[in-house]
């Protein structure tokens, strides 16, 4: 029997509207060799325009490594001129690769649940479009099921602490549930909000959850939910409000373009960026995002040629509570999921993973303020570098690497994250009028 799928306690939609076909053209779809065959048999080489086409090509050298092709104008090669897929329209949604049927969709393993996320690169999931994703619980589950066949999930720990400590499933949703609702909080500045999140977790950072190898000193359980909310009334009580937050050091700065160099990028698909083509391309890209003047590399092609650093330095023109609310769920997505730590963000501890979220977080609002300071609408502008953002959080394994991890760390110090926060958010998400 498939296990319960935990929903998420925001509300989130997404309907897939058809036609637009981003996922059909911006991803490589890698498909077990099941998969293949039973694609190959479907009859394919006796379409017209089919005959003679390779629908796959091989990965590497190992055998049974396949994914779909794609056509000279960047679509699958089973696109058909009304963007539509072909096996989908043919044999049912069942008959599709699973990596196709799977997104935008998330499934996180969370003890004896699979937990639902939601991929924000889609623009149906990051405008909010569609329906509940209540609606779809008996497909979240059939792919679950799959999941379950392919993997032991059952066996996958919850994400772990720093100092080698752990905690099970219901403390990790304890610790989760009173992160959320500090996000969740109305009549406070949403980077206030973030900056309260951190604080939490610098505190929580310092506590013995396994009692220094005394159980009865353990954090856990009831212990564990009055110290988080302990903690959470003392954030509250003590993070500053905006004016208060001194700037993050030119130090700082020069830290997270390093890793907003990685968050911003498209390696591969229509929307690749044109210093990302050669290796030289990517090493002036590293030294521009590095020096920060002068003229931001098209490390996406969303990003405009003409796009300057100072653009995305300055303070935002304008504001809007629909503005607050978008960057709000998407962060609650995240966060409600699990997906910012553990199997869902290359195994990060749980505060790291908080943390790589967080600059995430600060990421999109840098892009946004640069796509806005270009002519896009303020709402349009956040959409668009959300889904960019999010492309990469928790898929690029760049992010991972020993030296992003250390970028993280050296963040941390002297709250230059809390900061950063702060600074790309000033008149923003100061007041939600």
């Amino acid at each position: 029997m498939s296990r319960v799928i935990r929903s998420l306690p925001v509300m989130q939609n997404w309907d897939c509207g058809g036609g637009c076909t981003e996922c059909c053209r911006q991803y490589a779809v890698y498909v077990t060799e099941d998969e293949r065959n039973r694609i190959l048999a479907q009859g394919w080489d006796k379409e017209p325009d089919l005959q003679g086409v390779e629908l796959f090509e091989r990965v590497g050298h190992r055998e049974g490594n396949w994914r779909l092709r794609h056509r000279p104008d960047g679509g699958c090669v089973f696109l058909d001129a009304d963007n539509r897929c072909r096996i989908h329209a043919r044999f049912g949604l069942e008959a599709k690769p699973f990596a196709c049927r799977l997104y935008p969709f998330i499934l996180i393993p969370w003890g004896d649940r699979w937990s639902l996320g939601l991929r924000f690169s889609c623009p149906s999931a990051t405008r909010n479009d569609g329906r509940p994703l209540s609606d779809y619980a008996d497909e979240t589950r059939a792919l679950a099921r799959i999941l379950e066949q392919r993997s032991n999930a059952a066996a996958i720990p919850p994400p772990p602490l720093p100092a080698e400590q752990s905690l099970d499933w219901t403390d990790f949703e304890r610790i989760v549930t009173a992160l959320d609702q500090l996000l969740a909080q109305p009549a406070i500045p949403l980077e206030q909000r973030w900056r309260q999140i951190l604080f939490v977790v610098d505190l929580l950072r310092t506590a013995r959850f396994d009692g220094g190898g005394d159980p009865r000193k353990a954090v856990v359980g009831r212990r564990l939910s009055q110290l988080l909310e302990i903690l959470s009334q003392a954030a509250r009580d003590e993070v500053p409000v905006a004016m208060n937050v001194p700037p993050p050091s030119r130090k700082a700065r020069v830290l997270f373009r390093s890793l907003l160099a990685v968050y911003v990028r498209k390696d591969t698909g229509p929307q690749q960026g044109s210093a990302q083509r050669t290796v030289w391309g990517r090493l002036w890209a590293a030294w521009r995002f590095a020096r920060g003047r002068g003229r931001v590399p098209r490390l996406h092609g969303a990003i405009p040629a003409d796009a300057r650093f100072a653009a995305a330095e300055s303070a935002w023109p304008q504001w809007n509570a629909s503005a607050t609310a978008l960057l709000q769920r998407w962060s609650r997505v995240k966060i409600a999921s699990g997906q910012f730590c553990g199997p869902g963000n290359f195994g990060l501890d749980v505060w790291e993973g908080i943390e790589s979220l967080a600059v995430a977080f600060t990421a999109a609002l840098w892009l946004g303020r640069l796509l806005n300071g270009h002519g896009q609408p303020l709402t349009e502008a956040l959409i668009q570098a959300i889904r960019i953002v999010d492309d990469n959080f928790g898929f690029n394994p760049l992010l991972h690497r020993w030296r992003q991890r250390q970028v993280l760390r050296l963040l941390r110090r002297g709250s230059e994250l809390a900061r950063l926060i702060t600074w790309y958010s000033r008149v923003a998400c100061i007041s939600d009028d």
